[in-house]
């Protein structure tokens, strides 16, 4: 599913009317729409009490054309016009049905609008769409200041937002100090960046996405795109029933030191629970007795060490001697920064041979140790898949962390296409960019996820993916919504506090049957 800023929506639009759907019809459909939702929500429209806040422009008109659907089902709907809307039909038929109006400027004090939220079950907030945000002042500040005030006495009224909430910024997520949290967000023929982007995410509440009736063939040659569970079913590898572990790929992690053991095991599991062929583990010597007994589907390469817990520099070399065995290598987690550490990362990237090339994985200390190192993405030898988290990120971009989190999207996406790589910037609605300028963003933001050892698992479930012959951008849009839809089903059992990272190992293998299972 496409994600459209503010301008590519307006090109849609004029290419609709182009081809014969005009703003009216597209206005019907969206009101009709909204219409539905809102009685999806409710249950039943007879004797509903509903009240739509119209603005000036197209998102006014959305909400108009729901109000007279909603009348016509049975619902004692009111609208409160926030502006004079001229001659609008959509108004006009609205007065014709003889459902009731009040406009804000025959409103002193807004005394009716308080009467009026008060008695209502459901606020349809169509004040602004995808307009250019501006600063929300005078009658337009405070109707929302009213409307934010009523839910904060009245929980139960429920506010749903047409296209977004207003006062969100559609393309940056950026909020106005009067944008009222929503509860039900029903974005218009596609969703917006602003939907998936903090604070605006925050404010959206749960989140439709409403067909308006633009073909989707108009909508081809955007390059961002929501990760659907549709697209992950049909890039998941296929599973023959004549398969060996070969046919599933092979993986080679380095990882794990004295002071993170658990990262090894962590994304070696990650990697084996989306189905994986055959992992091994390439480890600090004395570190193998340790994670033997735990990993006990995993082969091991125990490694010399610079001192105990830490993998000598020059191990790389062991590492490509049989490196040829393996068609992915995933290195990084938990390997420390220790300066033989980081020469050994060092040597097994940037020294690699042109002959053995397996498809990259880089997490932590690996992105942490190339930051280090000028022109990096020059010399690997291999494709590869960074996986950063926002400090990672600002390391290796040079870009302050702030700056990063404001336009994730474009600072993924530019780092993606500089470096000539598949970029997992990581995080609430984690980005996943290619270097072709393609990006998917997760839908999903869960603070369960927010602990240690969890991005080890998106890792190891990336190089598993990508070990079974999917592609790099697609092995990581998939890794990423198998990760995210985990987390989401431990957080239907335990909630969002608690959770740990090895909870989302046994519901890995869950997603996958749910996903394929439709």
């Amino acid at each position: 599913m496409k994600i459209v800023t503010t301008e590519q929506m307006g090109e849609l639009e004029r290419r609709a009317a182009e081809i014969g759907l005009p703003t009216e019809v597209l206005m019907e459909n969206a009101g009709l729409a909204i219409a539905r939702e809102v009685k999806g929500w409710l249950g039943s429209a007879p004797r509903r009490q509903i009240l739509v806040l119209v603005g000036p422009g197209n998102n006014g008109g959305d909400g108009l054309v729901a109000a007279r659907h909603l009348h016509d089902w049975g619902a004692k709907v009111h609208i409160y016009l926030c502006t004079q809307r001229g001659d609008d039909p959509n108004y006009r038929i609205a007065k014709e049905r003889g459902i009731p109006s009040t406009l804000a400027s025959e409103d002193e004090d807004l005394v009716a609008l308080r009467n009026l939220l008060s008695s209502s079950e459901v606020v349809i907030d169509a004040l602004f769409g995808t307009g250019k945000l501006r600063p929300l002042e005078g009658t337009y500040r405070e109707v929302l200041n009213r409307l934010a005030e009523a839910k904060g006495s009245q929980p139960s009224l429920a506010i749903i937002a047409v296209d977004l909430p207003s006062g969100l910024d559609a393309d940056s997520g950026a909020t106005d100090p009067s944008c009222v949290a929503a509860d039900l967000t029903i974005t218009l023929g596609y969703p917006k960046p602003g939907l998936f982007s903090f604070p605006g995410s925050e404010k959206a509440g749960r989140l439709v996405v409403a067909d308006i009736g633009i073909p989707q063939e108009l909508g081809q040659g955007i390059a961002v795109e929501v990760i659907t569970p549709e697209f992950v079913r049909a890039t998941l590898p296929q599973r023959p029933r004549n398969a060996h572990k070969g046919t599933f790929g092979r993986i080679l992690v380095c990882a794990g030191s004295i002071h993170y053991i658990g990262a090894a095991y962590l994304a070696c599991e990650g990697a084996i629970r989306v189905g994986a062929g055959l992992v091994t583990l390439a480890l600090a010597h004395s570190l193998q007795p340790i994670l033997a007994t735990k990993l006990t589907e995993v082969t091991y390469i125990p490694l010399p060490e610079a001192e105990p817990g830490f993998i000598h520099a020059q191990a790389w070399q062991v590492v490509h001697e049989g490196l040829d065995d393996y068609d992915v290598l995933l290195i990084g987690c938990g390997l420390s920064q220790h300066p033989a550490v980081m020469e050994f990362i060092r040597g097994c990237l940037l020294q690699m041979p042109p002959s053995l090339s397996p498809a990259l994985v880089l997490d932590a200390d690996a992105l942490n140790t190339l930051a280090q190192t000028p022109g990096w993405w020059q010399n690997l030898a291999s494709d590869a898949i960074l996986t950063p988290h926002p400090g990672e990120m600002a390391r290796l971009s040079g870009l302050p962390i702030d700056e990063i989190q404001r336009d994730r999207l474009g600072a993924a996406r530019e780092a993606a296409m500089r470096w000539g790589k598949t970029v997992v910037l990581k995080g609430a609605h984690t980005v996943v960019a290619s270097a072709d300028g393609e990006a998917k963003i997760s839908a999903m933001a869960n603070p369960g996820l927010a602990s240690a050892g969890t991005g080890d698992v998106l890792s190891g479930a990336i190089a598993g993916l990508l070990a079974q012959g999917l592609s790099h951008p697609d092995a990581a849009a998939c890794g990423v919504y198998l990760h995210g839809m985990a987390g989401e089903l431990v957080g239907e059992e335990l909630g969002d506090a608690g959770m740990v990272a090895s909870d989302l190992l046994a519901a890995l293998p869950k997603t996958i049957k749910r996903i394929k299972g439709g």
